[in-house]
């Protein structure tokens, strides 16, 4: 007999013991209204009569954030490899080339700025830095469904699985 008290004792401690939590909240349904992060590929060509722009609309909340990348191997056969906006690129003879991004809810332009007139760049360099270029516009939630970790947005591989994006689904789009 007291062998079996301890025993009788010990399941009845672990019955209330599991049975018990102080989480109030199960019967209170949570809403979700976080976006899912989600991508855009698009191509184009900057030009002086596009002002060296490229635009894209979209259908973001005020509070979402745009990253976009461009592929620094387009226009050739080479694996698309993504680097992120804003890049400055060094050119011969004290050139500099900009690539910048701005956007609201609705659109985002992508362009070009250069200490230099743009017209006046040699058909490779507009072949490597103007013609056909491919970028890819992530759409961030500004709340990464209470992630709280940090991402390296400056290294696109991270950032598409942070936030689990499923690249197979990229719409394209080809701009101008």
């Amino acid at each position: 007999m007291k062998k079996i008290i301890p025993l009788f004792l010990l399941s009845f401690i672990s019955f209330f013991v599991t049975s018990c939590d102080n989480n109030d909240n199960d019967a209170i349904p949570v809403q979700n209204n976080t976006a899912l992060a989600q991508m855009k590929d698009i191509t184009g060509t900057f030009s002086s009569s596009g002002g060296y722009t490229i635009s894209q609309g979209l259908n973001i909340l005020n509070t979402d954030v745009v990253l976009v990348y461009r592929n620094i191997n387009s226009n050739t056969s080479s694996s698309a490899i993504w680097q992120l906006l804003p890049k400055t690129f060094f050119l011969s003879n004290g050139r500099e080339l900009d690539y910048n991004f701005i956007f609201n809810s609705q659109n985002v332009d992508i362009s070009t700025q250069a200490n230099f007139d743009q017209a006046t760049m040699t058909s490779a360099e507009a072949n490597k830095y103007l013609i056909n270029q491919n970028f890819r516009i992530v759409l961030i939630p500004a709340d990464p469904a209470g992630k709280g970790a940090k991402v390296d947005y400056n290294d696109y591989n991270s950032v598409i699985k942070f936030y689990n994006i499923d690249e197979s689904k990229v719409v394209k789009t080809k701009v101008n």
